[in-house]
């Protein structure tokens, strides 16, 4: 059984008098400690696959298995719970609070954990330490670069070791060199940690540090390829027939 199985999941919005459905009957299977990259034109379903992973949002129909538990079944409290738990979110705009330390901003979703102010300390130092922050811990984000902002919401995301990474355009917003450190420091995380990390992007070269590159079109999977020169083919998918494509 693959870490993650999607099986016919389906998403559908109402829009005035009509249906939309950015996601169509799609069938998915990710192995833990993959690296998959989701790709494709705006409206063709990435974000949305990515929220339902995620948990931010739920399936209108089919199945969606992570580590053996069908999370499409849960009800939006244990949702969160079950994502405050499992999943790590990198946002392309950081999302961090101005208002807060960098120390502050990476320990805010451990507030939501009965842990002591001790054990808080030692996850946000070391996760500030994994991302090379350790000495901006008492910096604003304004007092930040992008690529340092970057870094500091991986830390946030990371916190509590997670069990999967999503990243939604997380270079969108960088430099090259910044983006080019922010996809060496996933792929630390990926390799080194063996998080299991699925990435949208519109950007082929960021595309390039993923496993495998799984393209998207009107709610479907429509091609993959795969990277053999970063970790191989860790992800397949299945046709609406169930065989391979």
């Amino acid at each position: 059984m693959a870490f993650i199985e999607c099986r016919q999941l389906s998403k559908t919005y109402r829009k005035g008098a009509g249906t939309i459905r950015p996601l169509d009957n799609l069938d998915l299977d990710v192995d833990q400690g993959s690296f998959l990259a989701l790709m494709g034109p705006s409206g063709s379903g990435k974000t949305t696959l990515l929220n339902l992973i995620a948990g931010i949002d739920q399936p209108s129909g089919g199945a969606l298995t992570i580590a053996g538990q069908d999370i499409a079944k849960l009800s939006r409290s244990r949702l969160a719970q079950w994502r405050a738990k499992h999943v790590g979110y990198v946002f392309q705009l950081y999302n961090l609070v101005p208002v807060l330390t960098a120390y502050e901003n990476v320990e805010l979703p451990l507030l939501l954990h009965p842990i002591s102010r001790k054990v808080r300390h030692e996850r946000v130092a070391a996760a500030l330490s994994l991302v090379g922050l350790a000495d901006r811990h008492d910096h604003y984000p304004r007092q930040l670069s992008g690529g340092q902002e970057q870094r500091v919401a991986i830390a946030r995301a990371i916190v509590t070791d997670p069990d999967i990474l999503v990243a939604d355009e997380p270079t969108g917003d960088l430099d090259k060199p910044s983006a080019h450190a922010v996809m060496e420091l996933l792929c630390r995380l990926n390799q080194e940690l063996g998080k299991t990390l699925i990435m949208v992007t519109h950007d082929a070269a960021t595309a390039e540090y993923a496993g495998l590159t799984l393209h998207l079109d009107k709610g479907r999977l429509v091609e993959q390829s795969v990277q053999t020169a970063f970790s191989g083919e860790t992800a397949t998918t299945r046709t609406q027939d169930g065989g391979a494509p």
